[in-house]
């Protein structure tokens, strides 16, 4: 027999066919369709609930509001009681008016602070100069004194 023969009549596998096969469970017992009892006991629907009675109670609240809530042009509760705890605007003015001049004041400070300069030293290129002077041969009144005089230099 020829090999051509032998393929054509062996009939092969297909690759899926050869895989192992894999079922629903792994288990080797038997599995029933068996399910518990239901235990949960619910409660009884009827409108006088929790949330029923939440949304009556705040629908009448509602109500009850629109009924006696002033009039557009009175002031409400809640503005009168604001107002009577809130500090009036001329007490405002005042503290801010104090805050300025304050404020205004301590800048004033600082300006005079950042704009000080020391006062202005005239320096001679040759101070040696006051001392070579000769004594003699000067006209009265016309030199000055200079017996006391301190030369400042850079060197303090």
């Amino acid at each position: 027999m020829s090999l051509l023969l032998r393929a054509v009549a062996r009939p092969r596998q297909t690759l899926l066919a050869s895989l192992p096969r894999r079922h629903a469970s792994s288990a080797h017992d038997e599995h029933h369709d068996h399910h518990h009892e239901e235990h949960t006991v619910y409660p009884k629907e009827d409108f006088f609930n929790k949330v029923w009675l939440g949304w009556t109670f705040a629908g009448l609240a509602a109500v009850g509001w629109y009924k006696y809530a002033p009039e557009a042009g009175e002031g409400t509760y809640l503005t009168d009681w604001m107002s009577y705890y809130n500090t009036s605007s001329e007490v405002w003015n005042k503290i801010n008016l104090q805050h300025l001049v304050m404020s205004t004041e301590g800048q004033m400070e600082v300006l005079t602070i950042a704009d000080a300069k020391k006062p202005p030293v005239h320096r001679y290129r040759f101070p040696q100069s006051f001392e070579q002077h000769s004594a003699h041969l000067q006209p009265v009144g016309r030199t000055v004194d200079l017996s006391g005089l301190v030369v400042k230099t850079d060197r303090l």
